[in-house]
C-alpha cells in the first residue's frame, strides 16, 4: 500500500496568494516567493514511499496550470471554506494513509512526512502543530471515512484550529509530531 501527500496550493497571483505577506513586501514579491517555496518543497519531499499529489485551486486554472511539476498528479479542491476543501481532498484518497501539508512551510522535510505516515501505523489521526494554534500537516489513517461536512465548523487561522479540527474528527488515538512555522507576515520570513 502506498502513502498519498497532498500539497494544498494556489495558482499563484499577486493579490491571490499570500496577502499578509503581500501587504508586508508587496504583493508581486510575496507571490515569486511562494512560487519558489513551493517548487522547492515539492523538489524535497518526491520519495518512493508515497505518492506526491497537488490539490489545487482555483480548479479550472490549476488542472492546467504549467507552474507546478506536469509529472505531479492534480486534483481540485473545489469551493468551500478551508475544511469543505480539505475533506473533498480526503474524500477522494485512494486507499491508505493520506496526510495533506500547506505549501508556505519552509521546514518539512521528508523525514517529517515519513514520521507522520510511521504514526498512522498505530493512530488513527496525526498532526504537526504550528506555533500560532494551527497546524501544517493532518494525515488519517482512513481519509475516505471521513464525514463530508466534519471539517466544517473550525475557526480557521486562529489560536484555536488544531483544538477545533482534534475536536471535530473525535479520533480515538491521535500523535502530534513536529512543529513547524509557516510564512504569513514578513516576521515569519
Amino acid at each position: 500500500m502506498k502513502y498519498t501527500l497532498y500539497t494544498m496550493v494556489k495558482v499563484p497571483r499577486p493579490g491571490r496568494v499570500k496577502t499578509r505577506l503581500g501587504r508586508d513586501i508587496g504583493h508581486i514579491r510575496a507571490t515569486w516567493w511562494f512560487r519558489w517555496q513551493v517548487a522547492g518543497l515539492l523538489r524535497r519531499l518526491r520519495d518512493p514511499r508515497w505518492q506526491v499529489f497537488l490539490a489545487v485551486t482555483p480548479d479550472a486554472e490549476g488542472l492546467t496550470s504549467g507552474i507546478w511539476p506536469q509529472d505531479l498528479p492534480r486534483v481540485a479542491q473545489g469551493q468551500g471554506n478551508l475544511g469543505t476543501r480539505m475533506a473533498r481532498v480526503f474524500r477522494a484518497a485512494p486507499p491508505g494513509p493520506a496526510c495533506i501539508i500547506g505549501a508556505d512551510i519552509p521546514g518539512i522535510t521528508r523525514t517529517h512526512i515519513a514520521r507522520a505516515f510511521k504514526e498512522l501505523g498505530e493512530a488513527e489521526a496525526v498532526f504537526g502543530p504550528s506555533p500560532d494554534g494551527g497546524y501544517w500537516l493532518v494525515g488519517l489513517r482512513h481519509p475516505h471515512r471521513l464525514r463530508a461536512n466534519a471539517l466544517d465548523r473550525i475557526a480557521w487561522g486562529t489560536d484555536t484550529s488544531l483544538a477545533d479540527t482534534m475536536d471535530c474528527l473525535h479520533p480515538r488515538t491521535i500523535r502530534l509530531i513536529d512543529t513547524l512555522r509557516d510564512v504569513d507576515t514578513v516576521l515569519d520570513l
